[in-house]
């Protein structure tokens, strides 16, 4: 996943536990055993995650059902 997973109205979300701006950046993400990075928007401080719904039942699908069919 590339950094089109990131839209500027993603980054006016604010960090619930921190109160901190969300800034777009490689994190890791993993599922049923694989490892990969993504760029998603995130908390600098804490590092949760936004995961928009449009990524969600987009590219994160289409990769769990690629996982899911291996």
């Amino acid at each position: 996943m590339k950094s089109n997973n990131v839209r500027p109205e993603d980054l006016q979300w604010r960090c619930e536990k921190c109160d901190r701006e969300l800034v777009a950046g490689p994190v890791n993400v993993s599922y049923m055993g694989n490892h990969f990075t993504a760029d998603l928007p995130h908390c600098p401080d804490c590092g949760r995650v936004l995961i928009s719904e449009r990524v969600a039942m987009g590219k994160m699908a289409e990769v769990e059902k690629l996982l899911e069919d291996k």
